[in-house]
């Protein structure tokens, strides 16, 4: 009789070669994920301060906000401010690239060592519950400081309120911008709030601007009424074609002017800077129906 043969196993057929060549496996993959990240996080820095010097030169750019603050538009103190707010964007965008390129490496892992994933989950279901739960609140914190920072709420320096749901509200100076959390310096002592839990932030760091134009007017008009015509037409020409951004904040004070002038001084407050075309704009089409009208 010839002898009974079994068909091998795949345990049978593992090799000291396999058993060697897998923990070096891992260890290059390992390796690489960690030489990724950091290439990954010096790729990210740059082209986002990158994208932070064009916005000084081009404002309608996503990055630049087109608020003004106290003294923090220019000079060294907004260069920090920039320079800060940049740090900050590429941190999380890179702790964002980071997070997927492990899961990625977790999952190579279990794979090249044939282990079963399910079979670790269902073990610790409890374990994973829990970090679900977890990691649905600080997804929300993450995603809601990213928003922050692209959208520059408020950045580090700057002077916040902020309704904090049921700790109240808080006032203090922004002090760090973090991964899920905001850290605001009050007179007393630093409070670390959840980015979600900002409810409502009113920054006080930013403040209206006041334009003044030149207005011409028929000089034989009557001046006392053209200053009251002039500024009922500058509000009902906000949020007209070409100027849809313009937000009025103040009352609008006109000088009447002097015998033989034919000219009339506005002030105008607004919630962000005006640009020369809208002022154009704005002087030229308040002009027109100052004429129309007397006519």
């Amino acid at each position: 009789m010839f002898p009974l043969t079994l068909t091998p196993s795949p345990l049978d057929e593992t090799t000291a070669g396999d058993v060697i060549s897998k923990p070096l496996l891992v260890v290059i993959v390992v390796v690489g994920a960690v030489v990724a990240s950091r290439v990954t996080h010096f790729v990210v820095r740059r082209v986002v301060h990158r994208l932070s010097r064009r916005s000084i030169v081009q404002p309608s750019r996503w990055w630049r906000t087109r608020a003004r603050y106290q003294e923090l538009e220019s000079g060294q103190v907004g260069e920090n401010r920039r320079q800060q707010r940049a740090d900050a964007a590429a941190r999380m965008i890179h702790h964002l690239f980071a997070v997927i390129l492990w899961i990625g490496v977790l999952i190579a892992v279990f794979h090249i060592l044939e282990l079963d994933a399910a079979f670790f989950l269902s073990s610790a279901g409890f374990i994973g519950a829990g970090l679900a739960i977890g990691g649905q609140h600080k997804v929300n914190d993450y995603l809601t400081g990213l928003s922050v920072l692209l959208e520059d709420r408020y950045g580090i320096g700057d002077e916040i309120e902020a309704s904090a749901g049921p700790q109240g509200s808080v006032r203090g100076i922004v002090e760090h911008i973090g991964f899920v959390s905001t850290r605001i310096r009050d007179g007393i002592s630093t409070v670390h709030l959840p980015h979600s839990a900002l409810v409502t932030v009113r920054n006080h760091s930013q403040e209206p601007v006041e334009t003044r134009l030149a207005i011409q007017f028929p000089i034989d008009a009557e001046r006392s009424e053209v200053a009251s015509r002039a500024a009922e037409t500058i509000r009902e020409l906000a949020g007209t074609p070409r100027l849809t951004d313009m937000v009025l904040v103040d009352d609008i004070a006109a000088a009447t002017p002097g015998e033989g002038v034919d000219q009339l001084e506005v002030k105008v407050v607004t919630a962000r800077p005006l640009s020369a075309a809208e002022r154009e704009t704005l002087v030229r089409r308040t002009e027109e129906r100052l004429s129309s009208q007397e006519t």
